[in-house]
């Protein structure tokens, strides 16, 4: 019934889509008409005689010829949705005396003077400043986890390869984002300076750019969905080769999202290959795009539901066991929502273009959705890395080891000096004793074999040092590898005393 319910709603909200779509064409080749004009213009006319600035057309406005150090004027472009409130403005720019134009214009009296778009505008300003800092700081914390999973082997299984490579995802996607939003803030400058506002080289990166970037969020949402899978198999399948499972798992990850990718890049250069392939002018075309990251929303959210219903049911059988079984289904509950992806699915099919554009409804959706995609990467850093028992054991294991290891060594070099200082004290008595005539070789091959016996017991005692701290170490109760997570655990009550091997699953699938 649920399903039913997404699909009838992704039904209603692809077909409100027509009418955006059909404005944004409209206001295109309204523009297309008025290059075409403004071009017939130049050539059924005669050039002008004696020094002028050139007839041009910079994208926006049909200048005329221009007489040198004049300003000209002409009335604001009829293709303006707004053409009507502004139809009495003119343009402004000045033809210097070297008959050439100046660069920028005055367009004030053409702008739609809306102290709401204005104040939307400074919203969408601050939602951009609140996203960047988001993936920031979620690039740095992905960066430190990934490099703490690769750096330890012993981490190395099923569960924290596919953490590995849904960090990668994340890391990918903001790296993308953040040039993509750069190479815009570039493009937009060169806009404003002249009417040449972009070279080949800058649209052609600014669109790669953006390839990137659909690439690689395409990609983080097939990984959450591979997650979701992963913990499907794991509660119902028994027996299954993790390796065979890995490989299909890096083709859904990596390689699903090229299926979509490259049919949206072919569509977008044959149609739509204009500037840096940001706007969506035919939202069909969008589709391709949108349409796989909605499938992989409603399997995982399937998949969510199935697992809550699993934990309701265990932790209830073991409510003697633990009283606070809903202080632990909510704790897991809310572990599972940022791994999985489902705070995407509250606003899923409240589309951009479906909502007017100023609406408080987008302008929530807008925050709602910005916000938890730029710090989902640092939620699922921390939750699954920083505070994950088994990886903090681990690294206090290294610690340990090392300072230890700096312990040993510092003793071992204070003793030998020590040693060696107490030899060479006792041998400078003996010397003036005797005197240099009568040497005694046996007393100094005595000595030597003295301090051969006492290097030796050295060694040896710091050797044992190191088996009996190797020892105490390897006794000791593993904090991480035994204790689950509040997710695994809860899972693993029920299963304990249907399998023996139940401590082996509890240890594969710690979360």
């Amino acid at each position: 019934m649920s399903v039913c319910l997404l699909l009838v709603l992704f039904t209603l909200t692809s077909n409100t889509q027509v009418s955006s779509g059909k404005s944004l064409k409209l206001l295109q080749e309204q523009w297309r008409t008025y290059t075409n004009e403004c071009i017939q213009s130049f050539i059924s006319t005669a050039p002008a005689a004696g020094p002028v600035c050139n007839r041009t057309f910079d994208q926006y406005m049909c200048w005329p010829d221009g007489s040198p150090g004049t300003t000209v004027n002409v009335s604001c472009p009829w293709y303006l949705p707004w053409y009507r409130k502004v139809h009495q403005g003119l343009v402004y720019r000045v033809c210097g005396a070297d008959g050439r134009w100046a660069h920028g214009k005055n367009t004030s009296e053409c702008e739609q003077d809306d102290p709401g778009q204005k104040q939307y505008g400074q919203i969408l300003r601050k939602f951009r400043l609140m996203y960047t800092m988001g993936y920031s700081l979620s690039l740095a914390a992905l960066t430190l986890a990934l490099a703490i999973l690769l750096t330890f082997r012993k981490l190395h299984c099923m569960r924290n390869n596919i953490h590995m490579n849904l960090f990668g995802s994340f890391i990918l996607r903001a790296v993308s984002i953040l040039v993509k939003d750069a190479l815009l803030d570039q493009m937009s400058s060169a806009h404003l300076q002249g009417p040449r506002w972009a070279g080949a080289q800058k649209v052609s990166g600014c669109r790669v750019a953006m390839v990137m970037m659909q690439y690689s969020v395409m990609a983080n949402n097939c990984w959450l969905l591979v997650e979701g899978l992963y913990l499907h198999s794991l509660l119902v399948t028994t027996v299954f080769s993790e390796r065979n499972y890995f490989y299909i798992y890096l083709c859904i990850g990596w390689g699903a999202p090229l299926i979509f990718v490259l049919p949206w890049m072919t569509v977008k250069y044959l149609y739509e290959n204009e500037e840096c392939w940001e706007r969506n002018m035919n939202m069909g075309y969008w589709w391709i795009i949108r349409s796989p990251i909605l499938f992989a929303y409603l399997i995982n959210f399937i998949i969510f539901i199935r697992i809550i219903k699993i934990l309701m049911s265990k932790l209830k059988a073991h409510q003697m066991r633990y009283t606070d079984y809903k202080f632990r289904l909510a704790k897991s509950t809310l572990t599972l929502i940022p791994l999985l992806g489902i705070h995407a699915i509250l606003f899923t099919f409240v589309i951009d273009e479906s909502v007017p554009k100023e609406s408080l409804l987008r302008l929530i959706r807008l925050f709602y959705d910005l916000l938890f995609s730029s710090f989902q990467g640092l939620l699922v850093a921390i939750l699954y890395c920083f505070i994950n028992k088994e990886i903090q054991s681990e690294m206090l294991k290294k610690w340990k080891r090392w300072k230890l290891g700096k312990d040993i060594e510092e003793e071992y070099r204070h003793t030998y000096s020590q040693t060696a200082h107490a030899k060479c004290c006792s041998m400078v008595p003996a010397l003036t004793q005797e005197g240099p005539e009568t040497p005694e070789p046996q007393n100094s091959a005595t000595a030597s074999g003295e301090s051969q016996r006492l290097v030796k017991s050295l060694q040896n005692g710091v050797s044992q040092n190191k088996d009996r701290v190797r020892l105490q170490l390897t006794n000791k109760p593993q904090e991480g590898t035994s204790n689950c997570s509040s997710l695994m655990e809860d899972i693993c009550l029920v299963e304990c005393p249907l399998n023996s091997e139940c401590s082996a699953v509890v240890t594969e699938t710690n979360v």
